[in-house]
C-alpha cells in the first residue's frame, strides 16, 4: 500500500502544479485585459494594438513554462500511465468550485499532449469531453462583480438609466455631451420600445465589463421585455477633441454578429468567468458557435478546443466526404471541404511555381502576422491545428491523389490502432470559416444576363465591398498581395474578406510607385517591363488589366474605387501611418453613427 500512496502524492502534486500553471495564465491574461480600460482611457492606441498581439503568446508561453517545471520537478515524461490516470482524477478534483473549469482543461490537455507527445487527439489522459459543468458559476463573494447588471427603467427615466449605465463603468476621460448622447441612443431605441407595450418584466441586462478593442470601447447588453430580448451594444469613442462620445446604437443579433465577426481583432474584456460571459452572448447570437465567441473574447484556445469537437460531433452525424474545394486552384494552398460543414481546410503545398519566391515557414510566418493583427473586419481568421486524424473512408480518392501530388510531406495514413480504422493523418492545416468566393460571387451574376437589374446591382455590391474591403485592409497597415478577385469571399452578411495571405506585407515596408513615362518609342512598344522593379515595389496603376477585364466591372470599379490605381493614394496612408496615425474602422455602417446628428445641433447652435 504504502508506494500506492507514494504514486497518489506524486500525481496529486504534478495536478496541481498544472492548475497552479494554469491559474498564472488566466491572472496574467486577466491583468493584461484589465489595462485596457487605462489605454483607452489615455489614448494609448499604439500601446492597445501591441498588447492585443502580445496577449495572444500569452497562452503557448504558460504551457511552455509549465511543461519544463513538470520535468524539472517530477520527471513527468517518464512517469508511467497509471500515474497520468492519477493525475487527471486528481485535477478533475481541483476544478470542483474553480471559476474558469472549461479552459482549466483545456490547459490540462495542452500540457499533457506536450510532454506525452501524443498525437492525432487521440488520447485517454486529455478532457476529450468537459468533465464539469459551467452552467451558473458565479462568485458569491460580497465584493464579486456580477456577470451581468440589471436596471429597471420606465419609459419616463429611460434616459436617466441610459446615462447611469454609462457611469456605471466609470471612465475617467470625459464625455462631450453624455445627456445629449443618451439622447441619440433613446432616439434609435424608441422604435422598439415605445410601439409596444412596456411588460412587469421590462429591463436592461448590461455585462459588467466593458469590450476593448483598437480605438473602442462597448457596451454590451439586452433589452428584455416579455417574451422579447433586444440585443445591443453601445459603442464609445473619443472626438477629435478628445472627448467621449457614444458613437453609435447597435441592435439585433445581426449588428452583434458583425461586430462580433470571424475577421475581426479579439476583444479585451475583464472576466472572472467566462462561460457566463459566454453563456450570456450566446443569448444574444444564438447562431454564433460558441467556439467563435471564446475565439472573439481571445480565448483562441479553448475556441480551437470546441471547434474541434463540434467537428467530431459533425463527423460522426454526416455521410458526406471530403473533396477538393470548388473555385480556382491555389498556387501555394491546398484547399478541400466536407459540402456539408461550413469551413474549409487549407495545408501549405510543398512545391511552388516559379511565380511564388516563397517557403513554407514564411507562409506561416504570414497567417501568424494575420491572427495578430487588426483584422479590421476584412481578413478570416483561422485555426491552426497539427497532427489531425480524419476517416480514411470519408475522403474522395481523387482528394487523396491530390495531396499526394502536392503535399506528400503533410500525408499520413495509417491503421495506427491496429483495429481496420484506416486515418488520414494531415500534418498541418488552418481551418478558415467557408465563403463564397467573389469571383464565383460575379460569375453568377453576370450568368444571370446584363438586363437583369438585381444581378447589375449584386456586380455593384460585390465591386464596392471589394474596394472598401482593401481600403480597410490599407487602413490597417496591410496591402494584401495578391487582389484578384478569387482570393476574396463574400460573407453571409454580404461583407468582402481577405482570406489568402501568402503574398500579403505592412503598407509600410511597401514602395508605391508610378509607372515611369518609356524614355523612347522602343520602351514604349516593349512588351516586357523594361524599368527596374524592386522586391518591394508595387505599382497600382497596373492593377487594372489584371482585375478589371470585364467593362461592367471597370465601370463600377472606376467610379466608386478609381483611386486604389493611383499611387498618390497609397503612399499617403503609408505617411501617415508612419507618422503614427490610427485609422478608425468601424464594424458598423455609417449611417448608424450619431456624428451627422451631432454636426446638425451644432449647425443649428452656430445659426442661432
Amino acid at each position: 500500500m504504502f508506494p500506492q500512496r507514494l504514486d497518489s502524492s506524486l500525481a496529486y502534486d504534478i495536478a496541481k502544479a498544472m492548475m497552479d500553471g494554469f491559474n498564472r495564465h488566466y491572472r496574467l491574461f486577466r491583468t493584461e485585459s484589465s489595462r485596457a480600460k487605462h489605454r483607452f482611457e489615455t489614448a494609448d492606441w499604439h500601446g492597445q494594438q501591441r498588447a492585443q498581439r502580445e496577449r495572444i503568446e500569452f497562452y503557448d508561453l504558460r504551457v511552455r513554462e509549465c511543461s519544463t517545471r513538470l520535468e524539472r520537478e517530477f520527471k513527468a515524461g517518464e512517469q508511467p500511465m497509471d500515474i497520468w490516470h492519477q493525475v487527471k482524477l486528481h485535477y478533475i478534483g481541483l476544478l470542483v468550485n474553480h471559476y474558469q473549469p472549461e479552459l482549466a482543461e483545456t490547459f490540462f490537455n495542452s500540457v499533457t499532449t506536450k510532454i506525452l507527445h501524443r498525437t492525432h487527439f487521440h488520447n485517454d489522459f486529455i478532457f476529450v469531453r468537459p468533465a464539469v459543468s459551467t452552467e451558473y458559476i458565479e462568485n458569491e463573494e460580497p465584493s464579486a462583480r456580477p456577470t451581468y447588471v440589471a436596471w429597471y427603467p420606465t419609459r419616463e427615466s429611460m434616459k436617466e438609466t441610459i446615462v447611469e449605465v454609462i457611469q456605471h463603468f466609470d471612465l475617467r476621460r470625459e464625455f462631450e455631451d453624455l445627456d445629449r448622447d443618451a439622447g441619440f441612443v433613446l432616439e434609435a431605441m424608441s422604435n422598439r420600445i415605445y410601439q409596444v407595450k412596456l411588460r412587469a418584466n421590462f429591463q436592461i441586462q448590461v455585462l459588467s465589463s466593458l469590450f476593448y478593442r483598437n480605438k473602442g470601447a462597448y457596451v454590451v447588453g439586452k433589452i428584455i421585455n416579455g417574451f422579447n430580448e433586444i440585443p445591443f451594444a453601445l459603442p464609445v469613442l473619443h472626438n477629435k477633441a478628445g472627448k467621449l462620445v457614444i458613437d453609435a446604437a447597435l441592435f439585433g443579433e445581426d449588428d452583434l454578429l458583425i461586430l462580433f465577426s470571424f475577421a475581426r481583432a479579439y476583444f479585451m474584456v475583464d472576466m472572472e468567468i467566462p462561460s457566463a460571459y459566454v453563456q450570456f452572448l450566446r443569448s444574444m447570437m444564438p447562431r454564433k458557435p460558441r467556439a467563435e465567441i471564446y475565439n472573439a473574447l481571445g480565448l483562441a484556445k479553448q475556441g480551437k478546443t470546441l471547434f474541434y469537437r463540434d467537428f467530431l460531433y459533425h463527423l460522426r452525424h454526416s455521410t458526406d466526404k471530403f473533396r477538393i474545394a470548388p473555385g480556382i486552384k491555389g498556387m501555394v494552398m491546398l484547399v478541400f471541404d466536407l459540402p456539408s460543414f461550413p469551413f474549409v481546410f487549407k495545408v501549405i503545398k510543398d512545391y511552388y511555381p516559379p511565380q511564388k519566391d516563397t517557403t513554407r515557414d514564411q507562409i506561416k510566418g504570414k497567417y501568424l502576422l494575420v491572427k495578430q493583427h487588426d483584422r479590421v473586419g476584412r481578413m478570416a481568421d483561422t485555426l491552426e491545428y497539427s497532427e489531425v486524424a480524419f476517416p480514411r473512408d470519408r475522403f474522395d480518392d481523387e482528394l487523396i491523389a491530390e495531396i499526394e501530388k502536392f503535399a506528400p510531406s503533410q500525408l499520413e495514413i495509417s491503421d495506427r490502432d491496429g483495429d481496420g480504422n484506416v486515418e488520414v493523418i494531415i500534418k498541418h492545416v488552418y481551418i478558415e470559416r467557408r465563403m463564397i468566393p467573389l469571383n464565383i460571387y460575379l460569375q453568377e451574376a453576370f450568368d444571370a444576363g446584363p438586363d437583369d437589374e438585381r444581378a447589375l446591382e449584386q456586380i455593384e455590391r460585390g465591386v464596392i465591398e471589394y474596394g472598401n474591403a482593401i481600403k480597410d485592409l490599407v487602413a490597417a497597415n496591410i496591402f494584401p498581395g495578391d487582389m484578384l478577385w478569387k482570393n476574396f469571399g463574400i460573407t453571409r452578411h454580404g461583407k468582402v474578406v481577405f482570406y489568402d495571405y501568402d503574398e500579403i506585407e505592412y503598407i509600410t515596408d511597401c514602395n508605391f510607385r508610378r509607372v515611369p513615362l518609356p524614355r523612347n518609342e522602343e520602351e514604349e512598344m516593349s512588351g516586357e517591363v523594361w524599368y527596374n522593379v524592386g522586391p518591394k515595389d508595387v505599382f497600382p496603376e497596373t492593377f487594372g488589366p489584371f482585375l478589371l477585364g470585364n467593362p461592367t466591372v471597370r465601370e463600377m470599379f472606376m467610379r466608386h474605387h478609381a483611386d486604389l490605381l493611383d499611387a498618390a493614394f497609397w503612399q499617403k496612408h503609408k505617411e501617415r501611418i508612419q507618422a503614427g496615425h490610427v485609422y478608425d474602422v468601424f464594424p458598423y455602417e455609417r449611417d448608424k453613427r450619431f456624428i451627422a446628428k451631432q454636426l446638425v445641433e451644432q449647425e443649428e447652435a452656430s445659426d442661432a
